[in-house]
Formats: structure tokens, C-alpha cells, sequence
């Protein structure tokens, strides 16, 4: 039997390959496909609204099937392909956010006043770490000690860090850089869409769920009621933070086929 085709989209800064684990334990269920990294292509640069990067991901969905695909996202990757699926829902079966929050109304006011400015970025961007990231070392076990030293990667799950040192490291000069610049994660926080509340009012065009973190600080900032109105019933929070795929991977690909069951069984 044929699994059903999935297609992946990352978070912003972790290379398709930091989700080994995860997308192991998918492929149990389902054919699981992903572009290794978004972002980077020069033909579809990072601008305001994240509008090449959609259409990135959609020529990527037209070259690569021939058929509607179930997309799969997270945070980054969840907001682009809830933008994905408004835009061409031909291509898409069913969405699922994985702590990708919809930011509307006031908080969508504020995100578009405060993006580019230094109190916006000083207070409220993630931006304001990654500009100032470390980005080369003197080999991948070097890389690897600096991460697994941060209290975020030493809540992941046995060989997640190391999937992503593997996948996310490239050779320099010096030793080994990171392939997911810090230029452009720093871009593509600096150009968050703004207009996301706006998109998804009214009927959405395919079945949509949401799978959160119930320690996500992206989620208590962006506020999960334009989330909860927009999925209904299709929400819920496991334990975990903002990356709980890369904490507790097992956790979260069984809610992702729990959800994807619900989003496409028939209705009654």
C-alpha cells in the first residue's frame, strides 16, 4: 500500500536533517519529503511577508508531486505553509502547525511597528540573538560541546543535537560554519508576516490542526486565541517548548498522525 506523501517544512535555522528522528518515526506512516533548507536559495530571497519563500515552497510542490500533499510545518515552516495552502489548496490535502501561532489583531499592529526598530528587536525579536550568533568553530565535536552546553539543546532527545551538527555544519576556513547563516535567520525574523490574522479570516480552503508546546514562549507571545478560532477543535498542546519535535520527537510524531487522522477522516 502506498503511504500517504507528507511534506516538511522546518523552523527557521534547523536544516530539514535536524529532524531524523522525527521524520523516522513518521515514516512509519507516511512517505515524508522536505526542501533541506528554506531561505537560502538566491532566486527566492527573504522579504518583508516572506512572499518569495512562499512561492519557493510552492514551486517545490509542484515539481515534486502529482498530487495533494498533507504539509507539515514548524513555527517557520508552519506559517509558511498555512500561507502555502491559502494560496494554491489544490496542492494540499491538510496543514499542521506544529507551534506555529497565528499573530493577529493588536499583537499583528505591534509586530508590524516594531519589526525593524531597535526597541522591537532589543525587547521582542529573536533576532536579537541570532545577529550576534557563533557561527564557526574549529570542527563539528567543537560545534557540538558549544551547543550541548546551552540549556535549549540539552532538553533534546538523545542524538538530536547530533543530527543537527551533522546536517547543519559546513566546511570554512577556520573549521566549520554554520549552513543556516545567521544573516539570514536574522532576515527572516526581521521580515515576520504581519498579515497572517488577515489571510486566514473566513473559511480556510483545506482542513487545518495545531500541535503546540505547552511551555512554548512563542505561543504566551503570540497568544493562542486567533490560533484556537481558526483550527477549532484541531488544537492541541503537548509538554514540551517552542522545539518539542527535537525534545520529545516519539511524543510528537504520534500527535502529528493522531492529527492528520482526525483532519481526514470523513465527514459524518
Amino acid at each position: 500500500m502506498t503511504k500517504p506523501l507528507l511534506h516538511f517544512a522546518h523552523a527557521n535555522s534547523y536544516p530539514a536533517g535536524t529532524y531524523r528522528r522525527f521524520f523516522g518515526l513518521l515514516a512509519q506512516d507516511f512517505n515524508v519529503q522536505a526542501l533541506d533548507m528554506h531561505a537560502h536559495n538566491p532566486a527566492y530571497p527573504v522579504e518583508t511577508g516572506w512572499s518569495a519563500l512562499v512561492d519557493e515552497y510552492i514551486e517545490a510542490l509542484e515539481s515534486r508531486y502529482e498530487q495533494p500533499v498533507i504539509l507539515l510545518g514548524h513555527s517557520l515552516g508552519g506559517m509558511l505553509s498555512l500561507m502555502v495552502a491559502k494560496a494554491r489548496p489544490e496542492l494540499v490535502r491538510c496543514v499542521v502547525l506544529l507551534d506555529s501561532p497565528v499573530v493577529a489583531g493588536w499583537r499583528a499592529l505591534v509586530l508590524r511597528l516594531l519589526r525593524n526598530s531597535k526597541l522591537g528587536e532589543r525587547y521582542f525579536s529573536p533576532a536579537r540573538f541570532s545577529v550576534r550568533r557563533r557561527n564557526v568553530w574549529p570542527d563539528a565535536e567543537a560545534a557540538y560541546r558549544h551547543f550541548a552546553a546551552k540549556q535549549m539543546f540539552a532538553a533534546w532527545a538523545p542524538e538530536v543535537l547530533r543530527d543537527y551538527i551533522a546536517s547543519g555544519l559546513a566546511p570554512h576556513p577556520d573549521g566549520m560554519q554554520l549552513r543556516f547563516t545567521r544573516e539570514i535567520e536574522t532576515d527572516v525574523y526581521r521580515s515576520l508576516p504581519h498579515h497572517i490574522g488577515a489571510l486566514v479570516t473566513g473559511r480556510y480552503p483545506v482542513p487545518i490542526g495545531f500541535i503546540g508546546g505547552s511551555e512554548s514562549a512563542e505561543c504566551r507571545q503570540a497568544g493562542l486565541g486567533p490560533t484556537r478560532k481558526l483550527v477549532g477543535r484541531f488544537f492541541r498542546q503537548i509538554p514540551g517548548g517552542h522545539l518539542f519535535p527535537m525534545e520529545s520527537p516519539e511524543l510528537a510524531a504520534h500527535e502529528v498522525r493522531e492529527m492528520i487522522a482526525a483532519l481526514l477522516a470523513p465527514k459524518r
